[in-house]
């Protein structure tokens, strides 16, 4: 444990601040108190140094800042200050540079091509920032970047405006956040207004509609925490009390007081801390439509316009329905989306990964994998031993995740539903509201739209994977190969990872191959649990199960098999080996337990997929056959030998080849055993479902 955390002190994390951020209790904007919060719950916050410039005598937010003093300089303040930090880069060698809100700084740092990995967090409108203003400048950023986040989908929108492409797996949204109080707050008659008391926050006519609810109100009072040297308004009432710039901490103790709460922006917020906050604090927040504001909390008012009447209208129907505040009130309190530790824990395991590292999301290291894939239900689990769906799964939670399976055929059926896409998108976006999941997996479909994939990954800040199971190779392998790629290449820039059972070389796609993974089948130790090379009087010489495409032993109507094919010029070519096929030539097929029970008959085993073989291509029933212990033959052309040998593995070049071997092993059945048992134990090892499992997970984050 002792090597570990020594490795770990090895690794230095800066993080750079606008030289205009004050980070002191006194004047803390919203990246510093963002900041502030992270490094409260921080795993790393013991390699992690905070780089801002503010007066010696102000005591910073937390203990692990240095000052950069901004001394009489020719250069701008931003260079200068931004040079600074890289001098200091020389002397400690920062494995993560993390720079918060001045393109300026990235592009500085990214052309002194330092060998730390880059952050950068937009805080606010890319299109208003000096290094990021221009299309040329924003693709430079792009991709030159590790990680580059934004606090709202609204300022990402802003940033690929006019860029070639409308999203890169580097860009990301990341909420600010909140820890909201222990217990719903005690309440009291009173409306708030807390920001710069101007024009653009919407000020001059929150006071105007403000006295107009007072006079009509009179045990009802206001207060307006800000200022504005700039702008003055003159609103004076008995019970509208103003006040200067607060401690972030005494802001918050309004809110817990407060009943009502008024974010009347006409300005295009790029977040909007104050309404999260006070939505968070038990407020019943009303707020306008501008910017990044509707993303701030789960049951905001709405103005339809920014106006006085339109304020002095919902302020009142509030006030005179004290059901429905209550209600706004403890729904936006119970229901606060963007959690601090939730933040937190998903940066850590981010810069843990570039370390290196994994911590990953969850105080307890556990990720809520949400997966939604076809898990057997239908006809009595008939097919639950070759789904890979459930061995994923079960893959999953023997990894100590915690994991959510949504069967969408299932449901459908369930509800007299054959196709409705909209249904199950629906259903989807209600689970994870519900669950928060760090990760979902779209295990062999995609129906997911393209508006809520977008939504998913900004609300929850959680990673996108699919797998899928039938050949995607481009010469033919397989019966519908293109409609296959069609679906995967389905908003292939919001889709993280790929996992196919088709290796990346022989797809060729639009999709990145860097994101694409191949996926073996997995075995599971509970599914694949016998031991074939030691059961006695095994009477059948070669098995194999034709068991998708046919309904009782016909193939139904419109299908083509090659395999099938095949199988009649093995008849005819070796007659006299004692087959035991099933699901062809009118032998219907076989599901679970009837499965083994002809399996166990058997001395050695065929496995045919549909398709030309290609590379690592086959289909799950060659979990049941090597994971089973039976002595599998396989097409050469799979190069199935990169992972087996012939001692664990038989492979053939023809029909000739493959008889041949059967006929050899068959005067060699002490060998056929001992292989057989080499097979079994290598797959388990190789390709077991927790080993598959971490995979796909070390793969995705």
């Amino acid at each position: 444990m002792k090597s570990k955390k020594n490795e770990l002190m090895k690794n230095k994390i800066a993080i750079l601040l606008p030289y205009k951020e004050k980070y002191n209790i006194n004047n803390a904007g919203a990246a510093s108190i963002w900041m502030k919060d992270y490094i409260r719950y921080s795993k790393l916050k013991s390699i992690t140094t905070i780089y801002g410039n503010q007066k010696k005598n102000i005591k910073p937010l937390t203990k692990n800042y240095k000052n950069i003093e901004l001394t009489n300089i020719y250069l701008s303040k931003n260079i200068y200050y931004t040079n600074q930090l890289y001098k200091e880069h020389l002397k400690k060698n920062f494995s993560i540079i993390e720079v918060h809100n001045r393109p300026e700084s990235l592009i500085y740092l990214i052309k002194k091509n330092i060998s730390s990995k880059l952050i950068f967090v937009f805080h606010n409108n890319p299109l208003d920032m000096r290094g990021s203003n221009s299309i040329k400048e924003r693709i430079f950023i792009a991709e030159n970047t590790d990680q580059i986040y934004f606090v709202s989908n609204w300022v990402k929108n802003k940033f690929f405006e006019g860029l070639p492409y409308k999203n890169r797996n580097n860009c990301n949204i990341l909420y600010p956040a909140i820890e909201k109080p222990k217990k719903f707050p005690k309440k009291e008659k009173l409306i708030i207004f807390s920001g710069k008391l101007n024009s653009s926050k919407g000020y001059d006519i929150f006071g105007k509609a403000t006295l107009k609810i007072l006079n009509e109100f009179p045990e009802w009072k206001a207060v307006a925490i800000g200022n504005e040297p700039r702008e003055k308004y003159d609103f004076k009432h008995k019970n509208f009390k103003i006040l200067d710039w607060l401690q972030h901490k005494k802001i918050l103790d309004y809110y817990s007081k407060a009943s009502i709460s008024v974010v009347p922006s006409r300005w295009q917020e790029p977040f909007g801390r104050t309404a999260m906050e006070s939505a968070a604090f038990g407020c019943a927040t009303i707020t306008s439509k501008n910017g990044g504001l509707p993303e701030t909390f789960k049951s905001p008012i709405f103005l339809r316009n920014v106006s006085v009447n339109e304020i002095y209208v919902n302020i009142k129907k509030l006030i005179i329905n004290d059901n429905k505040r209550l209600k706004i009130q403890k729904n936006n309190f119970n229901n606060v989306i963007h959690n601090i530790k939730d933040k937190v824990a998903y940066l850590d395991n981010l810069k843990s990964h570039m370390l290196g590292k994994k911590i990953y999301v969850n105080n307890n290291s556990k990720l809520k994998i949400f997966h939604i894939s076809q898990f057997d239900e239908r006809n009595n689990f008939r097919l639950f031993n070759i789904s890979v769906a459930s061995k994923i799964s079960k893959g999953f939670l023997r990894n100590d995740h915690d994991v959510i399976n949504f069967s969408y055929r299932n449901y459908l059926r369930n509800r007299f539903i054959i196709k409705s896409n909209d249904i199950i998108n629906d259903k989807i976006l209600e689970i994870a509201e519900n669950y928060r999941p760090n990760l979902i997996v779209l295990g062999h479909n995609n129906f997911l739209t393209r508006k809520n994939l977008e939504l998913i990954k900004s609300k929850y800040n959680c990673k996108i994977i699919m797998w899928y199971e039938d050949a995607l190779g481009h010469r033919g392998e397989g019966p519908n190969w293109r409609q296959n790629l069609n679906l995967l290449e389905k908003n292939q820039d919001l889709i993280n990872s790929y996992f196919t059972t088709t290796h990346p070389d022989e797809i060729k796609t639009i999709i990145n191959h860097k994101k694409i993974q191949y996926l073996p089948i997995p075995v599971d130790e509970n599914i694949e649990n016998l031991e074939i090379y030691n059961l006695k009087n095994r009477y059948k010489d070669i098995f194999f199960a034709l068991s998708h495409g046919v309904n009782f032993g016909k193939l139904k109507r419109g299908k083509k098999d090659e395999r099938e094919i095949f199988l009649y010029n093995l008849l005819n070519a070796f007659p006299k080996f004692n087959y035991n096929i099933l699901g062809i030539a009118n032998e219907p097929p076989k599901w679970n337990y009837e499965f083994m029970e002809e399996l166990s008959k058997c001395k050695m085993a065929l496995n045919l997929s549909r398709g030309k073989p290609i590379k690592y291509t086959s289909s799950n029933r060659i979990a049941s056959l090597i994971g089973n212990g039976i002595y599998t033959f396989i097409d050469k052309k799979t190069k199935f030998s990169d992972f087996f040998s012939e001692e664990e593995v038989g492979t053939y070049n023809d029909i000739n080849d493959l008889g041949n071997k059967i006929e050899y092993f068959l005067s060699n059945e002490d060998k056929l055993n001992k292989y057989g048992k080499n097979g079994r134990k290598k797959y388990h090892q190789l390709f077991n479902n927790k080993k598959i499992a971490k995979d796909i997970i070390n793969k995705t984050f």
